[in-house]
């Protein structure tokens, strides 16, 4: 089994469990993620989701190379694959936060799931790049589309052009990475976002997620005007009545998700 997916107290995990291979993805493993993410999106328990690699040296290094190179690169484009890089880089269907505990390296097809997870903890050990080009590849699915998107062009370029590799510091300067922790602590922090996250109201997290993504590229008043089914499932909920109610009676809210 080279992937590891639990669901356990509204949270599910999913750990890439390759490490002698430094996490790399070949086509068994690709697999499992897309089944993993599927199950999460039909399970309307889990309320947050952790991608991490195994072991202490790699969050992913992209693709196995051993098992690609038989491939053009054309052809390995020509590859269906719903969602981008892993299931998660592109992926526009799943309106539940997803963390990324970046454990070590996240090169190529790994930096690009981070680039596709909604909240990022890196270990101070960690390293971030998208290196295809220095093997004559291109970032495809989902890194070239998304690094300029997401930090400022200069710094995206000098990553893209380069295949230069940055460590978690630089990372979180470029605003890639939300914290940055000493090793040690890469769990503590996680089940620290964990738990402010099912703090709270699910239907609230579904709607925030669903209406930043469905916003993206639109103007301020245009994106305020979006009324998608996640906004209005969460203000005509049980959940926004007993939040208030536990506010005004000073106790902490049972959430129900509905």
């Amino acid at each position: 089994m080279t992937v590891h997916f639990s669901i356990e107290n509204h949270v599910a995990r999913i750990t890439i469990d390759r490490p002698e291979r430094l996490n790399a993805i070949d086509a068994d493993t690709e697999a499992a993620l897309m089944d993993a993410w599927s199950s999460i999106e039909a399970n309307r328990d889990v309320r947050v989701a952790v991608l991490t690699g195994a072991g202490d040296r790699a969050f992913c290094v992209g693709s196995d190379m051993k098992k690609v190179s038989h491939s053009s690169g054309l052809e390995y484009w020509a590859h269906h694959r719903p969602g981008g890089y892993g299931g998660i880089a592109l992926r526009d269907t799943l309106d539940i936060p997803v963390i990324a505990r970046v454990n070590g390296h996240a090169l190529g097809g790994g930096m690009e799931m981070v680039l596709g997870c909604d909240i990022v903890v890196a270990s101070e050990k960690a390293t971030f790049g998208l290196p295809e080009p220095r093997v004559g590849r291109l970032a495809l699915d989902g890194g070239i589309a998304l690094l300029a998107r997401r930090i400022p062009y200069v710094h995206a370029m000098g990553m893209l052009v380069t295949g230069r590799r940055i460590d978690a510091a630089t990372a979180q300067g470029f605003g890639l990475v939300n914290e940055v922790v000493p090793h040690d602590d890469l769990d503590g922090a996680v089940d620290r976002w964990v738990a402010d996250i099912l703090a709270c109201a699910p239907l609230s997290v579904r709607a925030v997620k669903a209406l930043v993504r469905a916003g993206e590229g639109m103007g301020p008043k245009e994106a305020q005007m979006l009324r998608l089914p996640q906004l209005v499932e969460a203000l005509q909920s049980q959940d926004q009545d007993e939040g208030v109610a536990a506010f005004v009676e000073k106790r902490a809210p049972n959430w129900k998700g509905r």
